[in-house]
């Protein structure tokens, strides 16, 4: 049984064989008001069992409230000081969230993979630092202990969407999970792994829309902003916009930022690199932090005539 209490009713979720206890035998209770079978293939991120909006707190931040937060830094984390130089330019401009890989998913085995543990320990230096909190990808099972050691939120890339014993894992967790798309999953694909995680128990999920493979090669993938507000109607979960992975070059970032903004995006996932030219992953995508400076702006205006704040 999963409870949600919302501002009006008490919604009591039973999940599991329901010729067990049939609807009868349920409405008999006399303090049951209805009882509603819901038929949706997700039912713990679905609003039928969870009609208001859930709210992700991490360390005094908040996913899912009227503030649209922002998560910015590097692809990877590259060296400690390139990590503790983008983290001070980054919290200068009241960024709550310092993303960077230690663990890199590469398409090539000859790429740069990360830094892995060591990344792990720049991270956590340049949050002492500043303050800011930590975004980081686990791709392995095995490295859940560790990388929790390490980050605020753990990210669950594309390429592990439907990884399910990595799910499984982070749903025993408390950490916060930032649950990216998977490049070629529809939005049920999303909500049902994010209720892998959450049928464990860990209700702190962020969805993650950050572009699907399509026919479409002029950008890097076809970044569904649709998806946002459908998302945002078919689940009680927070949305995040990745426009950098969604477009793949800089010079669009922006404009698509704006955009996620205007779609109802509960945050931004955005890489910003001191110096995109000397990248080891992802440069061609990568704002510099003046331009960023110059996005943060713009996105304020937007985000206050929806409503929101930045």
């Amino acid at each position: 049984i999963h409870l949600s209490q919302g501002k009006e009713r008490t919604i009591l979720g039973v999940i599991g064989d329901g010729s067990v206890l049939g609807e009868q035998a349920i409405d008999s209770i006399p303090c049951v008001e209805q009882v509603v079978r819901i038929m949706k293939p997700y039912k713990l991120v679905g609003r039928d069992f969870h009609p208001d909006d859930t709210e992700v707190e991490v360390k005094g931040e908040t996913f899912g409230g009227r503030k649209i937060q922002l998560i910015a830094g590097p692809c990877a984390v590259e060296s400690r000081a390139m990590i503790v130089e983008a983290a001070a330019a980054l919290s200068k401009e009241g960024v709550g969230f310092l993303r960077g890989g230690a663990f890199k998913p590469r398409t090539s085995p000859y790429s740069f993979q990360g830094l892995g543990e060591e990344g792990l320990r720049f991270m956590r230096e340049a949050s002492e630092g500043t303050g800011i909190r930590i975004v980081s990808e686990l791709m392995d099972p095995r490295d859940t202990e560790l990388v929790c050691k390490y980050v605020d939120v753990i990210q669950i890339g594309a390429r592990n969407m439907q990884n399910f014993r990595l799910l499984t894992e982070v749903g025993d967790t408390d950490k916060p999970v930032l649950l990216k798309r998977g490049m070629s999953a529809t939005v049920v694909d999303l909500l049902m792994s994010a209720e892998y995680i959450l049928s464990r128990g860990n209700r702190n999920i962020l969805l993650c829309e950050r572009g699907i493979r399509t026919f479409e090669n002029s950008t890097r993938n076809t970044l569904d902003l649709s998806a946002v507000p459908l998302l945002k109607n078919l689940s009680h979960l927070p949305v995040i916009v990745d426009p950098s992975h969604g477009v793949g070059r800089w010079d669009l970032v922006e404009p698509m930022a704006r955009a996620a903004v205007a779609a109802g995006a509960d945050g931004l996932l955005i890489e910003v690199h001191p110096r995109p030219e000397e990248a080891l992953s992802d440069g061609s995508q990568s704002l510099k932090p003046q331009r960023f400076t110059r996005l943060i702006e713009e996105l304020r205006t937007i985000a206050g005539a929806v409503g929101r704040t930045i």
